[in-house]
């Protein structure tokens, strides 16, 4: 995996064999921050990144410049990295929590974020919730963006707020205004 563009542009990260994350594929990665560079610059935003598995989109968008980046992951290796490998890259904007992501919705309530990403495990079977989750909570600020990646088996267009919908291979995002 790889960091795409931004201060750390380039620069490989290479979890261990016995990681169980799914990242976000390099390909999928860079298309989707090509759709989302024609709607906001990331520089100086605050961005949440739930599920963060590798920390793949937190580094992302700490390399682009965002003023904050919180990063929720549920499982204690996977949270561990993504610590490590903030402090080697230097990331001091970058915070990451060990929680269960529908708790951290709760406990951020009324916290804004400017672009939130969501890749939930394709197993987890409240995907569908996840809107209603972010909004609920009050998580997303005026004109953010949330992003959920999610298998293809789930449609979230008839959501009020779901503004379009992109595939990248097996990979498809949701995009929510």
């Amino acid at each position: 995996m790889r960091i795409i563009s931004g201060s750390h542009k380039g620069r490989q990260i290479f979890p261990d064999k016995s990681f169980s994350a799914r990242p976000t594929t390099d390909f999928a990665k860079e298309n989707l921050f090509n759709v989302l560079s024609n709607y906001l610059d990331i520089e100086g935003l605050r961005t949440l990144d739930l599920f963060s598995g590798t920390g793949s989109i937190s580094y992302e968008f700490a390399s682009r410049g965002a003023s904050e980046t919180v990063a929720v992951e549920a499982n204690y290796k996977h949270y561990a990295f993504i610590k490590r490998i903030a402090v080697e890259l230097g990331f001091c904007q970058l915070k990451v929590y060990k929680n269960d992501v529908f708790n951290a919705c709760r406990k951020l309530k009324g916290k804004q974020f400017d672009l939130i990403f969501a890749d939930p495990p394709y197993r987890l079977e409240n995907i569908p919730e996840l809107p209603a989750l972010i909004f609920d909570n009050d998580l997303l600020a005026e004109n953010g963006i949330l992003v959920i990646e999610h298998p293809a088996g789930i449609d979230f267009s008839a959501h009020p707020r779901f503004k379009e919908h992109r595939q990248y291979g097996s990979v498809n995002f949701s995009l929510f205004f």
